[in-house]
């Protein structure tokens, strides 16, 4: 990979990936699956092409979950954390990448919200609230 790389991990650091920018798409997913799946108001997903992606360390420590029934949606895990990992897009040439597992400073930022009509209804954008720096 090129001096442009960024790199990622898990929370425990098991696994390790490395991927070159730029992404194809970088969008938080508001959809019911994306709530279940983090837990969260919504998934930050990027994406890049399987060619800009590379496993660094772990593969092995990779489990993962394909919805039966969804033409795309998946969960690929961490078996020593449970962090969400990188994982290729069923039926595309794509790696979806949850961005909050990026160490690197990212200089793109998010273009759109998708599925916004099934966002959660106790949802309040950042904007319209207090924002802390720490824990209160």
């Amino acid at each position: 990979m090129s001096s442009t790389s960024l790199t990622g991990s898990c929370l425990c650091g098991s696994v390790k990936f490395e991927i070159t920018p730029p992404f194809t798409a970088f969008r938080y997913c508001h959809c019911s699956r994306c709530q279940k799946a983090s837990g969260s108001a919504h998934a930050a997903n990027a994406f890049v092409p399987g060619t800009q992606f590379a496993w660094r360390a772990g593969e092995s420590q990779i489990k993962h979950f394909d919805l039966p029934g969804a033409q795309r949606f998946a969960v690929w895990f961490c078996t020593q954390c449970g962090s969400r990992v990188p994982h290729a897009v069923r039926g595309r040439d794509d790696m979806l990448i949850p961005a909050g597992l990026l160490d690197t400073p990212v200089a793109q930022k998010p273009e759109n919200s998708i599925f916004w009509g099934s966002r959660a209804p106790w949802y309040v954008p950042p904007g319209e609230m207090p924002c802390m720096n720490e824990y209160t």
